[in-house]
């Protein structure tokens, strides 16, 4: 008699058609928004905040990144790439990897330096959190300690 071993299965998790839903819709908003905004940095297309209606604190950062000449446009370059990946549905995880900063700094800015726009800050952060936890399955490998 021989003793046969066999690998363990890989693990699969089965989501209900109600969390793939709100993933993909998420998923679609978000890279909407970042797209929009990224394009927006580059064309001008929306109506700049009126600087007399926001904090100060706000007024002086956003001219600091503007007299950068560079930090703007980066800002804008990366939104623009990562929302087109996020509604095209590929390399996800690389463009939630490359929001997160963008996504911390919005929430922080709105925290320290412009509270009124605090809820966009808080629902940028969930759909953020919430679209990495539903990949948190492609972060684990980048996660491990070797």
């Amino acid at each position: 008699m021989t003793a046969t071993t066999t690998a363990p299965a890989a693990i699969t998790v089965r989501r209900s058609a109600a969390a793939r839903h709100a993933t993909i819709v998420t998923r679609v908003l978000i890279g909407l928004l970042f797209t929009a905004t990224g394009l927006n940095g580059f064309l001008n297309f929306m109506p700049a905040p009126d600087p007399s209606t926001m904090a100060p604190a706000g007024v002086a950062f956003s001219a600091a990144l503007y007299a950068t000449g560079y930090m703007l446009q980066l800002a804008s370059g990366v939104q623009v790439v990562a929302g087109v990946l996020l509604l095209a549905g590929r390399f996800v995880p690389l463009a939630l990897a490359l929001l997160a900063p963008v996504v911390v700094n919005i929430f922080l800015f709105h925290v320290f330096l412009e509270p009124s726009g605090l809820v966009t800050g808080l629902l940028v952060t969930a759909a953020e959190i919430g679209l990495a936890w539903a990949y948190r399955d492609r972060f684990r490998p980048m996660l491990q300690a070797r």
